[in-house]
């Protein structure tokens, strides 16, 4: 009995494939969104203020890094909870694929989050306009606040990860 519900255990991980397929879908909802903003600045790029072209390269920017994520995870996902991911040395091979533990991509999630983050602040404050009632500089400092619970998080990862590889160190 224990080993039949092991081996059921064992098989569930192949639930997830079709949800990491799904993230591939979300690639090209991400590639569409990349080119229809791609598609408005090309027209008015030569009379776009200087200032919006910057938040448009930024928007551009986000979605880049929001698909290089989405790949991380759709990649390193499948291949640490479902199957390794049999491509030849000398084909195409991405150089991480199969080095990726769940430990490192967290630390590449998290750090991730904090530039998507990063660029989500500096559009609001690029954006920013003072207003009577303060709620531009609320946001403002909310966005700061949760940015800046993202980069402590980040350090947090880092920290303990360090940590238990120098204990894994010290016991080999």
């Amino acid at each position: 009995m224990e080993s039949l519900i092991e081996k059921t255990l064992y098989a569930s991980r192949w639930i997830m494939a079709p949800v990491y397929l799904g993230l591939s879908l979300l690639l090209l909802v991400l590639a569409f969104k990349f080119f229809q903003e791609l598609a408005h600045i090309v027209p008015v790029i030569l009379t776009m203020p200087e200032q919006t072209l910057i938040l448009k390269i930024l928007t551009l920017v986000d979605l880049t890094l929001v698909g290089s994520l989405v790949v991380m995870v759709m990649f390193s996902g499948y291949e640490n909870f479902v199957s390794k991911i049999d491509i030849d040395e000398g084909g195409e091979k991405l150089s991480w694929l199969g080095k990726m533990d769940s430990g490192s991509l967290k630390l590449k999630l998290s750090a991730s989050i904090v530039a998507i983050s990063a660029i989500h602040l500096l559009k609001a404050y690029m954006e920013y306009t003072p207003d009577a009632g303060g709620t531009a500089e609320n946001k403002l400092m909310w966005l700061l606040i949760v940015h800046m619970g993202f980069v402590l998080s980040a350090l947090c990862m880092q920290l303990m990860d360090k940590m238990d590889r120098a204990t894994k160190a010290a016991s080999h």
